[in-house]
């Protein structure tokens, strides 16, 4: 499970950029920044960065810094390759999810010129290696460089201090209750006093009752086994790529949390892009019903 990106690659690219429940992440998540004022000015980190489209959004929205880590070599490599994300990128993801670009956005996407497609979940990787940042390729000088960072989130070097820190479906990812606190406490180490962190994380307790199938991704089996039980699931690419997590409860997200020195930890349901076309009013209802994920929200 730890390094199992590096075996899905381009297929899990082709899983955030077409998926639907990719989607309505995007939207969730750009929403929760647009509501605390944006990142201009601050000091971010994306962690589980996958091949860097947060990292990227967060530097168009005029993050001082923006630095993504992921344990997978291969999702750095083509975190590196995509680059700074672009103005045709930006608008044409955020059109897609109906998201308004957090403060500054706007300007950055006027002036940068390379195109882009979007990121997402992996993990973070192996500690203290290659920590050396690589600048983002085909920037033109309106966003600031993306570092990229092959390090385990459970085991970070202190980076920081950073203002603000991203998570897309990092915790899931935690092989035991061991490493889901290390995760927490590797992240608070890393943060200001009032920083502040946002995380996409699985909702527990679905399989086998909904069918996620439409919607970009399907659970196979739940095996349990160890502190959280292990699900195996499908990207529903051409062809499906295989990967596996734990389903952890939020609660054991909660104590996680509480346990690193959080002062304050809440919850948001997840957002859905407004409705178009075959993901219509319908379409989107369903999901919310029972949504992949929930956004947890903690302040340092």
């Amino acid at each position: 499970m730890r390094f199992q990106y590096d075996t899905i690659g381009e297929r899990f690219v082709e899983a955030k950029t077409t998926a639907a429940f990719a989607a309505a992440d995007t939207h969730t998540l750009l929403g929760a920044l647009d509501a605390l004022g944006g990142v201009r000015g601050l000091d971010t980190i994306d962690l589980a960065c996958g091949y860097g489209y947060n990292t990227r959004l967060l530097a168009r929205g005029g993050a001082r810094r923006a630095v993504g880590v992921d344990i997978s070599e291969e999702m750095i490599r083509l975190a590196r390759a995509h680059g700074v994300i672009g103005g045709g990128g930006v608008g044409a993801l955020e059109g897609a999810v109906g998201a308004v670009r957090p403060v500054g956005a706007a300007d950055a996407a006027d002036a940068a010129g390379a195109a882009d497609a979007a990121g997402g979940p992996g993990a973070a990787g192996a500690a203290g290696a290659a920590g050396a940042a690589a600048g983002a390729a085909g920037d033109t000088g309106a966003a600031p460089a993306v570092e990229y960072v092959v390090a385990d989130a459970a085991r970070l070097p202190q980076m920081g201090p950073f203002d603000l820190a991203t998570a897309v479906y990092l915790f899931n990812q935690a092989a035991d209750r061991s490493s889901l606190h290390a995760m927490f406490r590797s992240i608070r180490a890393n943060l200001r006093e009032g920083g502040r962190l946002l995380a996409i994380v699985p909702n527990a307790g679905a399989y086998p009752h909904v069918d996620w199938s439409p919607y970009g991704v399907r659970i196979v089996d739940r095996v349990l086994e160890g502190d959280a039980p292990l699900l195996k699931a499908q990207f529903l690419t051409k062809p499906p790529a295989d990967f596996e997590f734990r389903e952890w409860a939020h609660a054991d997200f909660a104590e996680a949390a509480v346990e690193a020195g959080f002062s304050t930890v809440g919850w948001q349901p997840n957002r859905t892009p407004p409705a178009e076309g075959a993901r219509d009013d319908a379409y989107w209802t369903a999901y919310r019903a029972w949504p992949i994920s929930s956004l947890m929200t903690c302040t340092a």
